[in-house]
């Protein structure tokens, strides 16, 4: 009989989001692995979209938001069941062989500490059920250890890959917000997380430089404090928010922006870092969570958020790019092309069989 493994994957409908990000690439990786060991189940809200990229490699099953709730919740039984990121609501109501997949424990710092919580009790429960974990960076582990109770399964870490692939870009392309003059970039939902009101303060201090913030601004955080931030400083001309865009203007912001800085004060993994370095740009990252790990030790970092000590650490970081820019950008290159997706997907498919085999 086919084994199959189910794939809780209803966070691929935010395209826009980390997990709808690693869902979708995940998935892509699975595609290309072209594996015939057992059935892979996709569950996803649009899955004709799915089909008609995936076609009938995939087996599909269509999610529906009241399933996370036990009365309605999914009875069939898989081989192994992969909830592909810690904070899914909706669980085997049977007794499954389970994969989590951790991405980081923010929410102790961002909704409570209290292990009564109950975010902290249901994802406590998520551990204890696990026949395994895997997590995207050393740091999602030792976080998650540090302040839950991880049950004696099997871990591993397993690095996201970097979704871009080919830096190309259309020839005479250019977004409907840019700027003339140099600029740097970042980019990420406008939360307090992100922290990147602390660019709009550093900003002041480098009159050379633009700066220009993409991802999702319909936020309290976006609105209130890093608007307040840019009007205080008088800087609505130099900072550009551009909203949401898509791939062609990430890439594009990327391949012409001086430098990528991304003052994050806490990331799982930090995808964008690594989009940045693909086009061999310089990165300049907080020196906390997973931000090193992944930045690696040719990216610049800030200990704190001074603005007049984050814009000496920029001024210092891109003269040291500079007198080497051919060298610097081809190491920031090869970093971003050792994480790879169809890798990371091989080596959940080797998770996959370590379970099966050991039913």
């Amino acid at each position: 009989m086919t084994k199959r493994v189910f794939l809780e994957a209803h966070n691929i409908k935010n395209p826009y989001f980390g997990f709808g990000q690693f869902n979708y690439h995940l998935i892509k990786g699975l595609y290309t692995a072209n594996i015939d060991d057992f059935k892979m189940v996709i569950h996803a809200k649009d899955i004709t979209k799915l089909k008609e990229e995936f076609g009938d490699y995939f087996e599909y099953k269509k999610y529906y938001s009241h399933r996370r709730y036990p009365l309605f919740g999914i009875r069939k039984k898989y081989d192994v069941w992969h909830s592909l990121n810690q904070n899914i609501k909706i669980e085997p109501q049977s007794v499954s062989p389970y994969l989590l997949t951790v991405h980081d424990v923010n929410f102790i710092d961002e909704v409570s500490s209290d292990a009564q919580h109950p975010r902290n009790l249901r994802f406590q429960k998520k551990l204890n059920r696990s026949t395994a974990i895997t997590y995207i960076s050393e740091y999602a582990k030792r976080s998650t250890h540090q302040y839950f109770k991880v049950p004696k399964v099997p871990e591993f870490v397993i690095y996201n890959g970097n979704p871009i692939q080919s830096t190309k870009i259309e020839g005479g392309f250019v977004p409907k917000y840019t700027t003339k003059r140099p600029f740097l970039f970042t980019i990420g939902e406008c939360t307090p997380r992100k922290n990147f009101h602390t660019l709009v303060n550093m900003l002041k201090e480098l009159p050379e430089y633009d700066l220009v913030i993409s991802g999702n601004q319909n936020t309290d955080y976006a609105k209130e404090k890093l608007a307040a931030c840019i009007k205080f400083e008088n800087l609505e001309k130099r900072v550009i928010l551009t909203g949401k865009i898509n791939a062609i203007e990430k890439q594009y912001y990327l391949k012409n922006c001086a430098a990528f800085v991304f003052p994050s004060l806490r990331e799982g993994f930090g995808i964008p870092p690594i989009e940045a370095m693909r086009f061999g740009k310089p990165v300049f990252l907080s020196n906390n969570t997973s931000l090193p790990e992944i930045g690696g030790k040719h990216a610049f970092y800030w200990d704190h958020y001074e603005p007049k000590y984050m814009a000496d650490a920029l001024l210092k970081g891109m003269a040291t790019y500079l007198s080497k820019k051919d060298w610097y950008s081809e190491q920031y290159i090869k970093r971003a092309q050792s994480f790879d997706w169809n890798k990371a997907a091989k080596q959940y498919i080797e998770v996959y069989k370590t379970i099966l085999h050991n039913l």
